[in-house]
């Protein structure tokens, strides 16, 4: 079974399409088991969240981290968790 990284992504994506479009960047630490799987993640959600196209995203930079350098208390803490219950 695959463990479970940190990893820390960097890009830009273009919001406001259709009306005054603006490219900002963003930095976004997740779990996931792959690159491949954090950058679908990353795809999904700005997809979901605020309706931008997957050709609107340019992710420069995908990076591993340790535990140790995770900033985002909210992932670390999700990272110790051992089963959620929904």
């Amino acid at each position: 079974m695959s463990e479970i990284k940190y990893y820390l992504i960097k890009g830009t994506a273009l919001f406001g399409e259709s009306h005054y479009p603006e490219r900002r960047k963003f930095v976004k630490v997740i779990r996931a088991l792959n690159e491949k799987q954090a950058t679908e993640y990353i795809y999904s959600y700005f997809g979901s969240k605020n309706k931008i196209k997957r050709y609107n995203i340019k992710i420069e930079e995908i990076r591993e981290l340790k535990e140790e350098e995770v900033i985002d208390k909210r992932v670390k803490e999700i990272g110790k968790l051992e089963k959620i219950i929904v």
